[in-house]
């Protein structure tokens, strides 16, 4: 039951952290280099884009127009993100302001040569085997690669998780120790009691036994010494 225990906190703390990074927002210092539209197919990983809801139209072939944002890293390293609306479901971001975050975007576009670096926050992660891109949802200029603007939102955000969780946890405690530690220890006290009740009684069973055995007994050996007629 342990082994169950631990292995069943291990697959709920995993899924808690992937569910936080997927879901809270993060800020990355880029360079844009390019923001186009393009008709992406929707399949499988329909699970990372918006809703349909959102005002987002497929066609028959299950194509949507997606908004595509290029970046560079300072180390260099491309990075590509999409901007979707959110809609007012999942996750809570409220965007609805897609097209104003392309053209911000398209007018920050720089080169290598005069770069311009913005910080971009963003949710989701970016897998390239699956086709899977975070998803923008601000842009704003700063001075330079080595600027890192503090990510509040995200911090706190889980500030508040904690303060709840700590929450939850002193009602458990409470609630175990007035309610299910007593019940407890009262179910404990009354199987005791009836495992005492149960072992007099087996006592007094066995008593009576070696009594009928013996007075069996002794009337058997009154009957060893008569001679016979």
């Amino acid at each position: 039951m342990y082994y169950v225990k631990v292995t069943l906190g291990v697959v709920l703390g995993v899924f808690v952290f992937l569910f936080l990074d997927y879901a809270l927002p993060s800020k990355d210092t880029v360079r844009i280099t390019n923001t186009y539209n393009r008709l992406t197919e929707i399949g499988r990983n329909a699970i990372f884009y918006a809703s349909d809801d959102t005002g987002t139209v497929q066609n028959a072939s299950g194509q949507r127009d997606i908004r595509f944002i290029e970046t560079v890293r300072p180390s260099e390293k491309v990075f590509v993100y999409r901007n979707e609306d959110t809609g007012l479901i999942w996750p809570p971001y409220f965007k609805y302001d897609s097209s104003n975050l392309h053209a911000e975007a398209t007018n920050l576009r720089s080169d290598s040569r005069d770069p311009i670096w913005v910080s971009i926050t963003s949710y989701g992660w970016r897998i390239p085997l699956f086709s899977i891109y975070p998803n923008a949802i601000s842009v704003k200029q700063v001075a330079g690669p080595s600027d890192a603007p503090l990510n509040w939102p995200a911090m706190l955000i889980l500030i508040l998780l904690g303060v709840l969780l700590f929450l939850l946890w002193r009602m458990w405690n409470q609630f175990r120790e007035r309610t299910i530690d007593p019940a407890a220890k009262r179910m404990g006290a009354a199987v005791d009691r009836a495992d005492a009740r149960a072992d007099a009684a087996m006592d007094r069973v066995s008593g009576e036994f070696t009594e009928a055995r013996e007075g069996f007994t002794g009337w058997l050996n009154t009957w060893k010494g008569k001679p016979r007629k």
